[in-house]
């Protein structure tokens, strides 16, 4: 639904926490790769979310496809001096994409997150931060608790995410700004705005 976003400001850096595509076909990909082609960022940075099937089944002719963004999968870039990481892993959800079952497993995946990255990107947030999901008539925490544990060994100067659409928007811990960008809501209507930092 990106096509449908009403408004996106202009910034240096445009980042895409997951879930950019509807049941993670190449075509999708390729509609979103030419939305990026057109706007006037400088930098784009797109991760995989549990939607986006095609990263995790097609990995190289989803990658080839990337060409108008930088696509980090439990990697890194450097843009003007900043540091970012980004990594799609979710705990186990209803068997989507990019799932590994908490503990042993995603701690593995947050251990490769570099001690001096400046930005995180992830799928999912940490546990107990932006993470409550409605259950019922309540709302609960859904984030991870592996990736919580790490974030405490790391002096991020932010950490972006998403899949979460109850939770949409930012909090500051320490000197960590965290920014749930969910730009759909719990009905997945993109009515939600980016959200915009400097650093």
């Amino acid at each position: 639904m990106h096509r449908q976003i009403r408004e996106l400001p202009y910034g240096d850096v445009l980042i895409h926490a997951g879930d950019g595509l509807g049941v993670g076909s190449l075509a999708e990909l390729e509609d979103l790769d030419d939305w990026f082609a057109h706007l006037p960022h400088r930098y784009k940075i797109l991760i995989a979310g549990n939607h986006d099937w095609c990263f995790e089944e097609q990995p190289e002719a989803a990658r080839m496809l990337v060409k108008h963004a930088i696509y980090l999968e439990d990697s890194g870039c450097e843009v003007e001096g900043i540091r970012f990481w980004g990594s799609p892993w979710t705990p186990f959800f209803r068997n989507w994409a990019f799932n590994l079952p908490r503990g042993k497993a995603l701690a593995q995946r947050w251990a490769r997150i570099p001690e001096d990255t400046d930005v995180l990107i992830t799928h999912r947030p940490p546990w107990g931060i932006l993470d409550e999901a409605k259950a019922g008539f309540k709302l609960q925490g859904v984030g991870c608790h592996d990736l919580q544990a790490r974030l405490a060994q790391l002096p991020l100067r932010a950490h972006v995410f998403g899949h979460v659409h109850e939770s949409y928007g930012w909090q500051r811990q320490g000197k960590c700004l965290f920014v749930n960008a969910s730009i759909c809501d719990i009905r997945y209507k993109p009515l939600n705005l980016p959200v915009t930092f400097e650093m």
